[in-house]
């Protein structure tokens, strides 16, 4: 698509700066959105920059944002899609009205424009996305929703010619109770290394158990941020091993053995350059299918994480429900650490 069928309110900044991301009360947010990529905000708290999203915030109490912060930005819009340019780093954000019968048309749509957009500012490859799709277990006529979801995404994958398997970006996909199709995206046209799980099978290589296509995202991802660090992404991530769901009905196991996951991608990213990342260094967003278990998972994470560590002392609970109806819980996140690519 050329880009005069884009609008942008400036030219993109050929001067790559130093990624920042912030986790920020929404009122200090709002303050910093005219400069901001964007951002997703948890709670009532939505910014030009980080819209709101349906999931209801759980704790802490005041809405939060994560903004993510460089250099000046250009802006401009595609069909649904908004996005934020500072010439290195693109953010963009979309949400489309919820497809009641299926939702294989409404994602491959969703993704179609995503990925027009980035083919239009140079084609970065795309580093973390964030999926809501409401009632993602709900039966939609004979395939679960997110099960329809990934066979459009996979479909605009492929059409785009974007790599739906080894180079798949870090994402997630969870299910608020209203809301519509919302998409968040952030790509990069610096060095990205996606990540994945050596106690799990990739997503993309997952049976056809879990569907007709597997899910396109890597367990994590890591991008050059300059000035000699890392930026983290990871994944969705919950209590699996191999492509198997474990201890179903026991939430604190499944967290336990999602915190065993959280470790194994963090000795990954050590491995592909990071100076030193744990789970405690993640600024961490913890999903709940049930908030009632808010108070128990609190507890054993921070006493996992430690609980002067930043995971648990900026962790943010919200509730949604998970890609697997029998998964209770599902942590990602994402830091900024030292370091630099591993050839």
């Amino acid at each position: 698509m050329p880009e005069a069928t884009l609008s942008a309110t400036a030219t993109p900044s050929r001067t790559a700066t130093p990624l920042r991301l912030l986790r920020l009360p929404a009122a200090e947010a709002a303050l910093l959105d005219a400069a901001a990529l964007g951002g997703l905000a948890w709670g009532p708290g939505a910014t030009a920059a980080a819209p709101g999203l349906a999931a209801r915030l759980v704790a802490p109490g005041e809405p939060v944002v994560d903004l993510f912060a460089a250099g000046p930005v250009s802006s401009g819009a595609h069909g649904p899609v908004r996005w934020r340019d500072d010439g290195h780093w693109l953010y963009g954000w979309l949400d489309l009205p919820d497809a009641v019968a299926d939702l294989t048309n409404a994602a491959w749509q969703a993704y179609r424009d995503l990925f027009e957009v980035l083919d239009a500012r140079g084609r970065p490859p795309l580093v973390k996305v964030w999926n809501f799709l409401p009632r993602i277990n709900a039966d939609g006529g004979g395939l679960e929703r997110y099960r329809q979801f990934n066979v459009g995404r996979f479909r605009a994958f492929c059409e785009a010619g974007f790599d739906a398997f080894e180079g798949a970006p870090a994402a997630c996909a969870l299910g608020p109770h209203d809301g519509t199709l919302a998409i968040r995206f952030l790509a990069s046209r610096g060095a990205v290394r996606p990540l994945d799980n050596p106690r799990q099978v990739a997503p993309y290589r997952y049976s056809q158990r879990f569907g007709p296509r597997s899910p396109n995202f890597s367990r994590a991802a890591l991008a050059d941020a300059l000035d000699g660090r890392l930026a983290f992404f990871v994944s969705g991530t919950a209590s699996i091993v191999g492509e198997r769901s474990m201890h179903e009905g026991d939430v604190l196991a499944q967290l336990a053995e999602t915190l065993r996951n959280l470790e194994a991608l963090c000795e990954q990213a050590r491995a592909h350059g990071a100076a030193a990342v744990s789970p405690g260094d993640l600024e961490s967003v913890v999903y709940l299918r049930q908030p009632g278990d808010y108070a128990a998972v609190r507890a054993a994470f921070e006493a996992a994480v430690g609980a002067d560590s930043v995971a648990a002392r900026r962790a943010v609970y919200v509730e949604a429900d998970v890609c697997r109806r029998e998964l209770l819980v599902e942590i990602e996140g994402h830091a900024l650490v030292a370091g630099a690519l591993a050839r």
